[in-house]
Parts: C-alpha cells; structure tokens; sequence
C-alpha cells in the first residue's frame, strides 16, 4: 500500500495557511514536483481534504 500525505481544513474548509503547511509537509517527503494531487472539495468549491501519494523509500 503507497504512502500518502492527507490534510484536511480544521474548520471544515482548508484556509491559505493549511494549503500552505501542506505544500511544506509534501516538499519535506520528497514528494516529486510532477505528482498528482488529490482533493475533495464542498459544493461551493471550497478544499475541504487534499492527499497526495508519496515516492517509495
């Protein structure tokens, strides 16, 4: 099973900081630049939970 880095917005919706803690947690994993980025999203358009898959050490 592949490794993943998930986040989720404290209050229901990701603000701008958590978007940003979760760019830093994934460039800290080695995640390359090219990976796909994974994310669940309200009716409004709003990220509620963002995941992206991690290379294999």
């Amino acid at each position: 099973m592949p490794k993943t880095l998930k986040f989720t917005g404290e209050d229901k919706n990701m603000t701008l900081e958590e978007l940003e803690a979760f760019v830093k947690a994934a460039r800290a994993a080695d995640a390359p630049d090219d990976s796909n980025v994974n994310a669940v999203v309200s009716t409004s358009g709003k990220i509620k939970e963002i995941e992206i898959e991690l290379p294999s050490t």
